[in-house]
């Protein structure tokens, strides 16, 4: 069996103030050092994780790191730039509560990650979905049969790789809450077309 553990980064100050991160080179609260350790430690009790992906972002390489530290036999990550978050600009560091208020084109009934306007330095809705479904694409590709694959990476790209395993409107999953930080999604590649097993579990707490 062919398995991809797809993991969320840990808790970030920006996360707990609500703000807008993107790729924002954000660091991990102290509780999202914990979550990341509690995670690498979960995965060095039940997996021999084969191969590791990452997005190159700060937060998501300080939670390999940390992931790594608790988990010694899993190896070196790669880290790839089309497992980051959705680019916004602009909105970068504003708290979500506020978007509404300051830039008149935001509808604050949804996500900021369905913003269909490009905002200026970021990416439109097409473009993050393009390039996530290119980087999935490669990575499911690369991944050798009997693999265990882990892949640190962001809420917003878990949402969307959700919708893609379920077909799923990508708008409609967007906007739906990301999954907790440091939580786990399974997906096996046994054969078939990917399955989705699990979304958004945190076993590592129990």
């Amino acid at each position: 069996m062919t398995t991809l553990l797809l993991a969320r980064h840990g808790e970030t100050p920006w996360n707990r103030e609500g703000r807008v991160q993107g790729w924002a080179a954000t660091g991990l609260t102290d509780r999202g050092r914990e979550q990341a350790t509690a995670l690498g430690a979960w995965l060095d009790r039940r997996y021999d994780v084969d191969r590791v992906r990452a997005s190159d972002l700060e937060r998501t390489r300080l939670t390999t790191a940390r992931v790594r530290e608790a988990a010694e036999t899993v190896p070196d990550p790669a880290f790839d730039d089309s497992l980051r978050e959705r680019g916004f600009g602009v909105y970068q560091g504003f708290p979500a509560e506020e978007m509404a208020a300051r830039f008149p084109e935001y509808d604050d009934s949804t996500s900021i990650l369905t913003l269909p306007v490009d905002p200026v330095n970021g990416e439109s809705v097409g473009a993050f979905v393009d390039r996530v479904e290119r980087g999935w694409t490669a990575l499911t590709e690369t991944v050798g049969a009997g693999e265990t694959a882990l892949v640190v990476t962001h809420g917003g790209v878990l949402k969307l790789l959700r919708g893609l395993l379920t077909d799923r409107d990508p708008a409609a999953t967007l906007a739906q809450s990301s999954p907790p930080n440091c939580s786990l999604t399974e997906v096996s590649l046994g054969g078939g077309a990917p399955e989705l097993v699990s979304y958004g579990a945190t076993p590592w707490r129990e």
